[in-house]
């Protein structure tokens, strides 16, 4: 894998179904996979500070950031991922499709606030 592709993905490591969906991922992408760093948010609140990210930001939705220090979220961050694997690259070209992509992340926001304010994480 060109070291240009190296990459950080910041996720919230307390969610349960986000601990799931890095294990599923991890498993899909294979070697696709190896130069992905997985970061706690909770654990990465510096480095994240130092891109303007606080913590309750990067709770509330998937960051990455590239080899350059550019830092991509949201449905942005999940297209990236899912194009990293060949066979599921047309699924990031779907959830990226206008209209859809909105809706997604209106669903995605909605989801996350409940689940964080259900933890007790969230005011």
């Amino acid at each position: 894998m060109p070291a240009d592709r190296k990459i950080r993905v910041y996720y919230d490591g307390q969610c349960p179904l986000c601990r799931r969906e890095r294990r599923r991922f991890e498993r899909l992408s294979g070697k696709h996979g190896a130069d992905i760093a997985w970061c706690d948010v909770t654990e990465h609140q510096r480095v994240l500070g130092e891109h303007g990210i606080d913590c309750e930001t990067a709770l509330r939705s998937l960051h990455v950031e590239l080899k350059d220090g550019r830092i991509i979220e949201g449905i942005d961050a999940y297209r990236l991922l899912l194009k990293r694997i060949p066979w599921l690259a047309p699924g990031a070209y779907i959830i990226g499709l206008p209209g859809l992509k909105q809706a997604l992340r209106r669903y995605y926001d909605h989801w996350v606030d409940k689940r964080l304010k259900r933890q007790g994480r969230l005011s």
